[in-house]
């Protein structure tokens, strides 16, 4: 196999997994060309494949937080809701999980066993099943600690196409909640930093609230979780898939005090900081009004918010109007601004 195209690094760097240009170029420039095929070619969180009549929604993820645990969960329960929150982009009904464990030598059992039985309660809590896994040992200084893999597999419901391609100019824009606490609640711990007001993770699984928007009928067109590189990673990504132009207004983009000021303090733009527990939302303006107020009745959509709008077709831009009622132009980072969140 050969590369064809040069990247702008030889060599892989952190970066390379943090959900911003460098990622997207190696995507683009090594695995799409070894890999292509129709339902990867859509770039979405999950392929939806028709099988035996059905469609078929399939993901995998893995995980690599450290520390492994942090206030509001631990990388077992992250790695159960980010593979349901992946399948439930696609709009599917998450049914079944997989797991491996690469293990290295020297971990605690005690703590492997905490782990495991957070990943049941969390199966649990999205009524999934963890049905197969497989796990391996590496040598001390070899694995830090423990990383987690989890694919998933879902029922799309008949009808039902959520694809970034679907996403056109007049489209809304909606997120489920406040921005960017998984990543600085993971860091407040990594860096045992001390805030006014302790965050906690919004790690949770976001199934609810796409079938919430599905089963009124909503015609939602494209769904997606800001995890690695933000909010504004998600944008981008849709954007340039869509071919879009996207204006998002700062003002009434939901961000907690607490996050607000971390951020000031650490010299960090929480609209680049990941989430585990919200989904954005891309779908007809006239529908915002409804479909906030379904967001809204679901526990973990109570701050739900219309944060910005598709103006037109374009070359995959999003602008933000600020407080201030400038415009700046929210870019790709080339990786992301917090390692291993996720």
């Amino acid at each position: 196999m050969t590369c064809p195209a040069p990247l702008r690094e030889r060599t892989i760097q952190l970066a390379h997994g943090g959900g911003g240009r460098l990622m997207r170029e190696l995507i683009e420039h090594v695995f799409l060309p070894a890999f292509d095929s129709a339902p990867l070619s859509t770039r979405h969180d999950g392929a939806v494949v028709r099988l035996g009549g059905a469609s078929l929604a399939f993901t995998t993820d893995t995980y690599v937080v450290h520390p492994r645990f942090f206030p509001g969960g631990d990388i077992g329960k992250l790695s159960v809701y980010g593979t349901v929150n992946d399948l439930a982009m696609t709009g599917a009904r998450p049914a079944y999980l997989s797991a491996g464990f690469i293990v290295e030598e020297g971990l605690p059992i005690g703590e492997l066993q905490q782990i495991a039985l957070s990943m049941r309660a969390a199966a649990d809590a999205c009524g999934v099943e963890l049905v197969t896994g497989d796990t391996k040992v590496v040598d001390r200084g070899k694995g830090d600690g423990l990383f987690i893999n989890t694919a998933g597999i879902g029922v799309v419901p008949e009808g039902v196409v959520i694809a970034p391609r679907r996403v056109r100019p007049g489209d809304a824009v909606l997120v489920s909640g406040d921005v960017g606490r998984h990543g600085i609640a993971v860091l407040s711990v990594r860096e045992a930093l001390a805030f006014e007001e302790p965050v906690e993770s919004d790690c949770a699984p976001v199934q609810g609230l796409a079938a919430a928007l599905i089963d009124a009928g909503f015609d939602v067109h494209c769904l997606r979780d800001p995890t690695r590189g933000g909010l504004a990673a998600v944008l981008n990504e849709i954007a340039l898939d869509a071919g879009v132009h996207v204006e998002v207004e700062e003002a009434q983009i939901p961000v907690e005090p607490a996050v607000l000021g971390a951020c000031e303090l650490l010299g960090l733009d929480p609209l680049y900081v990941a989430c585990e527990g919200r989904l954005v939302a891309f779908l007809p303006e006239a529908q915002t009004e409804r479909a906030l107020a379904s967001l809204r009745d679901h526990p973990l959509g109570r701050g739900a918010a219309r944060i910005g709008r598709i103006v037109g077709d374009g070359k995959g831009s999003v602008v933000l109007r600020t407080r201030l009622g400038t415009r700046r132009t929210l870019d790709l980072l080339s990786g992301e601004q917090l390692p291993r969140i996720c």
